[in-house]
């Protein structure tokens, strides 16, 4: 995937961020939401090595490199705390987050994600991911459509292990912006230069598409 997709779905991905909001994001695509925040100031990042306060513009006079985040060395804003890793899975674990952005490998029809292992290759181990799909009041999937050979990602059900049973929320790739709703997947958004049966064949799972399906905007 191309670096002009991964800012695609990384600027969709910030949208999802609301005023006032608590928001952990995850190593790979979700960090590059960080890119598209730097001027807004109205929000909580968090991280589960305990940081509540990261800054969207990682300055190097303000980082911290004992303090890392879920994937590099951290910047935080002025009025940051800092607490013990048990405290942090407290916040995570109790249901504190408003919204957790993550990758994946899949994600079903029912919600289901798998985004820490592939069978046969070594991993370094599961990390937090469970804890904030699960902890999250909201969980946001943003990833490629299709793997680098073109196979679907968005699945009818999951081949690889989960990390979550229907933990997902909202599916952002680079070709749709998709919900997981009780009665299915629903294709709310499409990017400019897509169309609905491009995105459908793209995807293993059924879709639905809603009526007022819209474009994009980013």
């Amino acid at each position: 995937m191309t670096t002009d997709k991964k800012r695609l779905i990384a600027k969709r991905a910030a949208q999802e961020i609301v005023e006032g909001s608590y928001v952990s994001l995850s190593p790979g695509i979700p960090s590059l939401i960080t890119q598209h925040l730097s001027e807004r100031t109205d929000f909580f990042l968090f991280s589960e090595s305990g940081v509540l306060g990261l800054s969207p513009k990682t300055l190097p006079r303000n980082l911290h490199p004992g303090v890392p985040s879920g994937g590099k060395e951290i910047s935080v804003v002025s009025c940051a705390s800092f607490f013990c890793c048990a405290e942090a899975y407290a916040i995570v674990r109790g249901g504190h987050l408003d919204l957790c952005v993550m990758g994946g490998l899949q994600v079903d029809e029912q919600g289901n994600l798998a985004n820490w292992m592939v069978p046969g290759k070594m991993v370094k181990g599961l990390g937090s991911a469970m804890d904030l799909a699960y902890g999250a009041k909201r969980l946001v999937i943003a990833m490629e459509h299709t793997t680098v050979d073109k196979r679907p990602k968005i699945m009818r059900k999951c081949s690889l292990p989960l990390t979550g049973i229907g933990v997902v929320h909202r599916i952002i790739t680079e070709m749709a912006v998709i919900d997981v709703l009780p009665q299915g997947l629903l294709l709310r958004e499409v990017a400019a230069g897509y169309s609905v049966e491009e995105v459908c064949k793209a995807t293993e799972a059924g879709l639905k598409v809603d009526k007022d399906l819209k474009i994009i905007q980013v």
